[in-house]
């Protein structure tokens, strides 16, 4: 994920913490018979005709993306791109790889930065069809970008699987929006740090994820888990369920030492093959969750809190599926 992970975080806390905490946006079911959206005056400045932009809070707005956009592409080129060979634009075709777990991140990432700049365009006062459309696809813009970069480095590619995750991500923001006006599915991340067991996997996970916690948590697709969350109460307008309540499917995978074969040379040239022994493959959750976000609280501090908690998974029993047998978890990340 090429490190974006942290800058959506940085990003998220910083337009959240921003918006004014004395205007309250609450979303209205289209098919509730009330506007789309209504303010709250909770005592101090509030949008004073909703739907029209307030000039002070676009120029923040458009400034902090401008900064975040331009500052992060800057970043991301010199601390990643600069240390390989340029070539000509190119493709690459990497589908099959880590078991399509790097491509559900990828949905994820554009999903997670097209969420975060729609509520921020909304908060600025801009049309709904505006918010939508120009914040729902700003995590695709983005995405495409950084495949643009990798079409040009020597050891990557255009790849056209990226784009397509890159497009589901923001679609799956979009169509949500225009259709019921809220979220009621959302993308979540967990991670859990692994032992894999031996001095030798654990060396070789060491060489290709890193040995920090932080760059585990981005590159060891083998301890990452992708989570599509639905709010029950949002499918379930009558019914007497706590308005936070989730029910959450994820993807994961496992036992994965490169990026199609468990097969590789160590640092004396002896070539080592794990394919047999430990052969990778596919999990799949089911698990109760809780979104943060549907919590109340008059706290400016907390519901910033909460927004961000809200792209992670809580942690929660869980069922997997995998290698044709069902296991179950007290506890999962």
């Amino acid at each position: 994920m090429k490190k974006i992970f942290c800058l959506i975080a940085a990003w998220n806390f910083c337009t959240v913490w921003g918006q004014d905490s004395s205007a309250i946006t609450i979303n209205q079911p289209l098919d509730s018979g009330i506007s789309s959206e209504k303010v709250i005056d909770t005592g101090s400045a509030v949008l004073s005709n909703p739907g029209k932009p307030e000039k002070k809070r676009v120029i923040i707005v458009a400034a902090g993306n401008a900064a975040f956009f331009t500052g992060s592409m800057i970043a991301l080129y010199n601390t990643w791109y600069s240390a390989y060979p340029q070539t000509n634009f190119h493709f690459f075709d990497d589908n099959g790889e880590w078991l399509q777990v790097d491509k559900i991140g990828h949905a994820f990432t554009a999903y997670s930065i097209s969420r975060v700049n729609m509520e921020t365009i909304k908060w600025a006062g801009l049309k709904r069809k505006h918010y939508i459309w120009y914040g729902g696809l700003s995590g695709a813009a983005y995405q495409t970008m950084i495949e643009t970069f990798d079409g040009f480095s020597s050891h990557w590619g255009w790849s056209w699987g990226d784009f397509g995750a890159n497009i589901f991500g923001s679609s799956l923001l979009v169509s949500q929006q225009l259709i019921w006006d809220e979220q009621r599915i959302t993308m979540k991340f967990s991670f859990h740090s692994k032992d894999y067991g031996t001095e030798q996997l654990n060396g070789r996970a060491d060489d290709i994820y890193g040995n920090k916690l932080l760059e585990r948590m981005l590159k060891d697709y083998n301890g990452q888990a992708y989570w599509l969350s639905g709010n029950l109460k949002s499918f379930f307008k009558k019914s007497n369920l706590p308005p936070w309540l989730n029910i959450a499917f994820g993807y994961g995978a496992d036992d994965m030492f490169g990026a199609l074969y468990n097969n590789w040379t160590d640092e004396n040239g002896v070539y080592i093959v794990h394919d047999t022994d430990r052969p990778r493959y596919r999990q799949f959750y089911l698990a109760p969750d809780i979104d943060l976000t549907k919590i109340k609280t008059k706290s400016k501090f907390l519901r910033t809190t909460f927004s961000l908690l809200n792209s992670f998974k809580f942690p929660a029993p869980a069922i997997e599926f995998s290698q044709g047998k069902i296991k179950g978890h007290w506890i999962y990340f």
